[in-house]
Order: C-alpha cells, then structure tokens, then sequence
C-alpha cells in the first residue's frame, strides 16, 4: 500500500472512531423524573433538564410528569429514569421496603444527589366551607393527593397524629393537585391538602379563584408524628391571596436520587449542573431558592452516588 493510500485509510478510520464516539455520546439519555405540572416538580424538573443537557455534552434529555415521589422511586429502580424528585419520607420508606407506602421490596438500586428544598404540608379550604382547624375537617370532602403519591403519604401521617382517619372525612378524593383546585372552585369537595414548595401554583390558583383559609398545623401535632422526617414549619403570612397571618405547619425535606446504573460520569455532571444553575431554577419556581449546597447533604436516607460524591469532593463539600 502506497504512503498516500495509508495516510488516506487512518484518517478515514480517525474518522469512523470521531464518528461512533459521536454517535454514542448522543445516545447518552436522560430522564428526569418530576411529579404533576401543577406542582412543584415539574417546572424545577423542566428547568433542571435544560441545566443538564448545557453541561453535559451530546446527552438528550427528557422531562416526565408522574405522580411523584412514589411512581419516581420505583421508576428509578427499574432503571427507567436517571434522575427523580422525592419526598425525604418516601425515600425513607423505599429504602426499608415498606408496602404500605407502595414499596412491594426494598428499592437497594437507589442512590442519593442531593437535598434541595423543602415540601410544606399545606392545607386549604374554601372560606366558605367553616374549617379553621384540623378538628373542623371532619364531616367535609377532602382531596388527600394521588393515591400513594408523597403528598398522600404526608396526608395519612399528619391526619393520624391529629387524630383523624379518613373515614371521618364525607368523601375523600384521590387527586393531583391541578383537579383538587378544579374541584374547589366548583364546590364538590371543601379542602385540599398539598405537600409542596411555598407558592404552588395551583394553590395561588385557587387563592385568585375563591376566598381560602389555609388551616394550621400545629407543632405538637408535628411532634406527635414521631418521624424526624418531619419538622414544626410556618407557612408566612400572603404567600396566597388573603392569607392574613402566618400558619404553622409541618416540613418534609426534598431530595434528588437516581440508582447505582447510572454512570459516575453522568451523576456528576447532574450534580454540577443542579449547583451550578440554581438561578435558573429559582426562576422556573421560588421554592428553588432554598436550595443550598451548604445543606446538600443534611439527612440523606439512601447511600450517596459515586458520581456525586465526587462532585462534593470537588466542591469542598466532603473531604
């Protein structure tokens, strides 16, 4: 073979290398797993996937709503996800196994990114209904959150350390967040209870719809959970249209996991691109602006990704 024709044959396989290297790196698939596009989930997840697909070259990302925390575990088990939103409740319970919290085994595949925000246990009736305490819930329709979904979780905690079962309830609706509000407005149920950011837009919705009340928590009642899962919050006065007065409530931490399938390489780069575009987040939702690096890993309920922990290694984080 003559020089000319080997020189033509390298470059023609540097090429074919170039071009496979290529082909694969854009096969890199990214799906981030939110909740309902109502809530909280979904415009940080959106916001999130735009971060990811800037900071870690040829990758495609997807953005899923889901019925949150639940669904985005046990998705992410089955490796049909790469990254997910929960509730750090939830991702307690998947750990362990627990089947009432819709966990048939423990979810071992799970892996930690990082505590972002947290969810406010937040529950609001219709001025007209005459609920002003958990005590006055009894006897009115209530939409508690999709079934098994976080924000349901959350409801069957906060309900049993008050006191309550559903059963007390007229009816109690299994709804996402955007038909609770539909159904506010059209007087079918009395209240709704939301575990989300601080301004969820469907409660600003329904605030600009009809007269609320959102009704209190009580930190004793928080305490009575007996789950250090959950913390004595306060929803501040005008966060929603005609709410006058600070309302106690209760807190669960938010976490991003995904499992040990995905590549070191790229739960590294969607660890750098959550911390280093939290503008963009805090834009899309202000529940974004809680999120610090400073308590990136308070209370991590599942082992930490590789990946990630290289991140924070980086990052000062972790020595």
């Amino acid at each position: 073979m003559s020089l000319r024709k080997r020189a033509r044959a390298i470059v023609a396989s540097l090429f074919a290398l170039a071009f496979a290297s290529s082909a694969l790196a854009a096969e890199t698939f990214i799906n981030v797993l939110t909740g309902g596009t109502s809530g909280v989930y979904y415009p940080l997840g959106v916001a999130l996937g735009n971060a990811i697909g800037k900071t870690i070259p040829g990758v495609k990302t997807s953005v899923q709503a889901t019925k949150a925390s639940v669904e985005n575990l046990n998705l992410l088990q089955t490796g049909r996800g790469e990254i997910a939103f929960t509730l750090g409740d939830s991702l307690s319970d998947a750990w362990k196994g627990s089947e009432d919290a819709g966990f048939k085994t423990p979810l071992k595949k799970l892996r930690g990114i990082a505590a972002i925000y947290p969810n406010y246990i937040q529950i609001v009736a219709r001025a007209d209904s005459g609920i002003k305490t958990l005590a006055d819930l009894k006897g009115k329709k209530i939409s508690v959150g999709a079934p098994k979904s976080g924000t349901e979780l959350n409801a069957r905690v906060i309900f049993k350390a008050a006191g309550l079962e559903y059963k007390d309830f007229a009816k109690v609706e299994y709804l996402p967040f955007g038909e609770s509000v539909e159904l506010m407005k059209n007087r079918q149920i009395d209240v709704t209870l939301q575990s989300a950011g601080l301004g969820v837009s469907a409660l600003r919705d329904l605030a600009t719809s009809v007269d609320i009340v959102v009704v209190p928590i009580p930190a004793d009642v928080v305490k009575k959970t007996n789950d250090p899962a959950y913390l004595p919050a306060t929803i501040p006065a005008n966060t929603y249209r005609g709410q006058t007065t600070d309302a106690p409530s209760a807190a669960v931490q938010n976490y991003l996991v995904t499992h040990e399938g995905v590549s070191d390489d790229v739960v590294y780069g969607m660890t750098k691109a959550l911390w280093t575009n939290l503008d963009a987040l805090a834009a899309a939702h202000s529940a974004a602006k809680a999120i610090d690096p400073k308590h990136a890993l308070e209370g991590m309920p599942v082992p930490l990704h590789p990946g990630a922990e290289k991140y924070y290694k980086e990052a000062g984080l972790i020595k």
